[in-house]
């Protein structure tokens, strides 16, 4: 190490450098004629132009700015390494894909909670069969036989029988733990993009679109049934004179849409400006207006049957109770005025958010209080899903191909 040192030349001081640890090879910038510097003597001199209690200040002074600008390397780095202690539950996985890829979902076989696949824009699809601490691309030739660049939306799987759904339109299915896979055709005339599949039983699941369409299956996907007899965009028609804020400007698309353990929905709307649920037996979607100011960015369940609500700008609120209401109390976060994207739960009490620029906010006693951790303030990159498998085992998709894994 190297520190800098005041070499004290009474009539002409230089500062010079000086290596610590025993090092005796300095090098010193000074004048090229040398001079030695007197001894400071105790008796006075009355010629002396030069007191001895002036070279003791000035010798005192010169040993004090030496240890000074000695000490402040060694300050820098001791703020440094405190900047670097703090300890997360979150470890970043590195993926062979490309930068731009955004991360859209991820599920693993119950039989096998090793093997599980992860999905993405671009074509991404990845396997891992130790986790998740390793993944490689998955190709899919039913996939691959026409000239799309599918964005894969959603992935679900019952025992070994697994489902994928895309856009545009494809539908992939595995009766093998998805050793293989094949595609299962579907309608031209089908409303919107497909953007979620859950796999509900035997060779059975359930499909929606951006549209708000619902569709069953129980037979490999092979024919679908309707649950809603008409889409978001006909329900508004009929209703937009009951009071609804903001659906005469409904575009006819989610922006997000969450199922609960139940199977019922929760949806937002493109713009933000209302939401709307459905419950297994309506025939049609129930639009709900905001009670918050600001527009809503997601939606979703808690893991004791309440909802949570984002809004933009980094506002997140709980409802007041459990199932489906329109009374919702604001929580503080320290969002930083980034927007929060998604809401994971890992347990009863735990749970993670997660949104733009890289921030995870964690809460340890349901949603009351909120606590940032640092763990991805040097990722730039915006975090859009938390996923819980099971307590041990979550992740966190982002854009640019940034998959962080929960360490516990």
């Amino acid at each position: 190490m190297v520190t800098l040192q005041l070499l004290t030349d009474w009539y002409n001081p230089v500062i010079g450098l000086r290596a610590c640890g025993g090092i005796t090879s300095p090098r010193h910038y000074r004048s090229s004629q040398a001079r030695i510097a007197p001894r400071a003597s105790l008796r006075h001199h009355p010629h002396q132009t030069t007191p001895s209690l002036s070279l003791k200040r000035r010798h005192f002074i010169a040993d004090t700015v030496a240890i000074s600008i000695s000490l402040a390397p060694l300050i820098g780095f001791e703020q440094q390494a405190k900047s670097e202690e703090p300890l997360s539950e979150w470890e970043r996985i590195y993926l062979p894909i490309d930068p731009g890829v955004v991360l859209l979902d991820i599920a693993f076989v119950p039989d096998d909670p090793n093997h599980g696949f992860l999905l993405g824009t671009r074509q991404t699809i990845l396997e891992t069969k130790d986790g998740g601490n390793t993944w490689v691309p998955r190709s899919i030739p039913s996939a691959e036989d026409e000239d799309f660049n599918y964005r894969f939306n959603s992935i679900s799987f019952k025992g070994k029988e697994g489902w994928i759904v895309g856009k545009p339109a494809i539908l992939l299915y595995t009766s093998d733990a998805g050793e293989s896979w094949g595609r299962i055709p579907l309608s031209g005339q089908l409303p919107g993009d497909m953007v979620y599949i859950k796999a509900t039983g035997e060779k059975s699941a359930e499909m929606v679109t951006d549209q708000g369409a619902i569709y069953v299956t129980s037979n490999r996907g092979y024919n679908w049934r309707a649950a809603v007899q008409e889409t978001v965009s006909a329900t508004l028609n009929r209703t937009v004179s009951s009071g609804i804020s903001g659906a005469s400007y409904y575009t006819g698309t989610f922006n997000t849409v969450n199922r609960s353990p139940e199977g019922s929905y929760i949806a937002v709307s493109s713009r933000g400006n209302f939401y709307l649920t459905w419950e297994p037996g309506q025939p049609y979607w129930q639009p709900h207006n905001r009670t918050v100011a600001r527009r809503i960015q997601n939606m979703g369940w808690r893991a004791d049957g309440g909802l949570w609500l984002l809004v933009r700008g980094g506002g997140l609120y709980l409802s007041k109770g459990t199932g489906i209401t329109e009374e919702f109390e604001e929580v503080p976060v320290q969002s930083r005025g980034f927007g929060i994207l998604d809401v994971g739960y890992r347990s009863q009490e735990e749970a993670w958010a997660a949104g733009g620029s890289g921030i995870l906010l964690r809460t340890t006693n349901g949603g009351k209080t909120w606590i940032r951790d640092k763990a991805a303030d040097n990722i730039a990159a915006n975090l859009y899903s938390v996923k819980f498998v099971n307590e041990q085992k979550g992740f966190v998709l982002g854009n640019d191909g940034v998959l962080l894994r929960y360490l516990g």
